[in-house]
Order: C-alpha cells, then structure tokens, then sequence
C-alpha cells in the first residue's frame, strides 16, 4: 500500500510540474512546441542544452554534436557507413529520440522516409540516427529564431 500511495503521490506531483512547465516554455518559444513530435518535457530539455547563450550555437551542425546526433564517420575498406555519436548531452539526445519516435508513429513522411531507407538497405538504427540528425537541424532553426533578449 505505501508504494501504490508514493506512485499516486509522485503521479500527482509529476502533473502539477507539467502544468507549470507548458506556460513556461509557451512564454520562451511557442513555435518549438508546435512542432511535430514536441511536447513540453523534449522542448523544455532542448532549451535546457541550448542554454540562454545561443551566441555558442553558430551553426546548427555545434547543436547536433552537442545533442550528441553528428554523424560519426565509421567506414573501413569498401564500406562507407556512419555510426551513432555516444557524445554531448544524453538527455537532448534523449528528447530527439522521443520526437522521431512520435513521428515514426504519427508522420505520413517520416514514415515514408522510413521505409525508403528501408528499401536501400539501412537498419532501423541507422534510420533513426539520420532522423534525429534531421529533427536537431529543424528544431535548431526553431530554437535560434526566437531568441530572447538578454536581461538587463
């Protein structure tokens, strides 16, 4: 019983802290959160990594290796393939997996992207690792166009 009460207890506090974080990041970029696929928690976290300085982020290709999604040469021989970056912030890169996930699920053209890429013979690992590459370029352009003004 006391378990099923902290569960309650935690489920509760968990709603609470939602419903005061959705405000929060509809004041700082309301245009994250309409994109596709993002919900309070991944834009919250992404505004997190990207930091108030945005200044540091000169192209969108310094947000995906510091969300950990910059392709990483891995060929040998013949073969000339990519693997997954374990580097950079593991909750952004967290965030960007939730949102190709959703988009897997409820996209007509990511899911078309899929089974494209499925067709030239990628693994499902390789997709995904080329999809978040893609998200962190579209969110970036989110992120940095709505910059805010520095407090004076």
């Amino acid at each position: 019983r006391s378990l099923a009460r902290r569960h309650q207890h935690l489920s509760t506090e968990i709603t609470e802290l939602d419903d005061l974080l959705q405000p929060l990041i509809a004041a700082i970029n309301p245009d994250l959160l309409e994109a596709n696929g993002v919900g309070a928690d991944t834009a919250g976290q992404l505004l997190v990594t990207a930091g108030e300085n945005h200044d540091r982020l000169t192209r969108e290709a310094a947000f995906a290796m510091l969300c950990g999604v910059a392709p990483i040469p891995a060929s040998s021989g013949k073969t000339t393939r990519h693997r997954l970056n374990r580097g950079g912030d593991r909750q952004a890169n967290a965030a960007l997996y939730r949102v190709v996930l959703s988009r897997l699920r409820w996209d007509p053209r990511t899911r078309e992207y899929m089974q494209r890429r499925t067709k030239e013979g990628m693994s499902k690992k390789e997709i995904i690792r080329c999809l978040k590459r893609y998200v962190a370029r579209e969110l970036y352009q989110l992120i940095t166009a709505n910059a805010l003004e520095p407090a004076a």
